[in-house]
């Protein structure tokens, strides 16, 4: 009897970022967007910076993505923790300084999550070699991930590639694929300001215009080096980008459709998610599948 082998779900992303700069915001909105066309999967989201508002505003972009789901499909879904690093509470942006709808659960640092802790646990419930990691900020989440017991090998296991948003520094002693994304790559292909009055209109009170609009006075195009990491990130065997030397650069034939790429992700409407096994089981599954196959094969005579 043969058993069918339980696919692979699309990568899943880490994204670590400062969420101090409007380029952070679209990336974010650009993961969402990823994940519900089923093109990746966000494994984990946690703020670099100890600034509770950031960590609100991570919380209400994933409750305005989540939104579209109802019905008995929405009691299962269970939003992870947004992670946020510890320290005197550091400035917040005049992003975050409008109010935001839907309003955000997390009240205070209780609500958040420890970012490496975060992270180690999300890895674990990863497929080997079917995760990715986006740093738009300092390494020290990623540096005590590598410090904790197993952590090492679990990322080596886990992680198949890691993109760095400059000017965040290499760690020491990573264990995977990194591939440097630069600051030209979010000037050459800035995200068109226009797109925040005609794509994200379907919402009156779409998160992502009103940190754009809030980030400092309009009309302006912004850049999108974090962009480029999260798209390069989910999509790697795309033509979007080569890698040269281990950094990205860009084909410039590419750069009208990485910028639909961007607009089209970011603006993504939020989209019904159907409810499935948790990811813990259908590797269970798998690996019981295998399990009985080799059985299946010493049997034969």
């Amino acid at each position: 009897m043969q058993f069918p082998a339980v696919a692979k779900p699309p990568v899943g992303i880490v994204f670590d970022a400062p969420m101090d700069r409007i380029g952070d915001v679209l990336a974010l909105a650009m993961l969402h967007g990823l994940d519900g066309k089923g093109e990746a999967r966000i494994a984990a989201v946690s703020v670099s910076r100890p600034d509770l508002a950031a960590a609100q505003y991570c919380d209400t972009l994933a409750l305005f993505y989540a939104s579209a789901t109802t019905g008995p499909a929405a009691m299962f879904m269970h939003l992870a923790p947004i992670g946020l690093a510890d320290g005197p509470p550091a400035a917040t942006p005049a992003m975050f300084s409008v109010p935001f709808e839907p309003k955000s659960a997390v009240r205070g640092i209780d609500d958040t999550a420890d970012p490496a802790t975060l992270i180690r646990n999300m890895l674990m419930a990863q497929y080997d070699q079917n995760a990715a990691i986006v740093l738009s900020g300092p390494p020290a989440d990623l540096a005590r991930l590598l410090e904790m017991d197993g952590g090492r090998d679990l990322v080596a296991r886990k992680v198949r590639l890691l993109c760095l948003v400059e000017p965040s520094a290499p760690i020491a002693g990573w264990p995977t694929p990194v591939v440097t994304v630069g600051a030209e790559i979010g000037e050459a292909l800035p995200f068109p300001g226009d797109s925040i009055d005609k794509d994200f209109a379907y919402a009156p009170s779409h998160p992502v215009a009103a940190a754009y609009r809030a980030y400092k006075p309009m009309p302006y195009d912004a850049s999108t080096t974090a962009m480029a990491a999260m798209l390069y990130a989910a999509h790697p065997k795309e033509t979007y980008f080569h890698v040269a030397d281990g950094k990205l650069t860009i084909d410039p034939d590419q750069k009208d459709r990485i910028v639909k790429a961007y607009v089209d992700l970011a603006s993504a409407r939020p989209v019904p998610r159907k409810s499935r096994r948790p990811l813990v089981e259908d590797k269970k599954k798998d690996e019981k599948s295998k399990d009985e196959k080799s059985k299946e094969e010493k049997d034969k005579p």
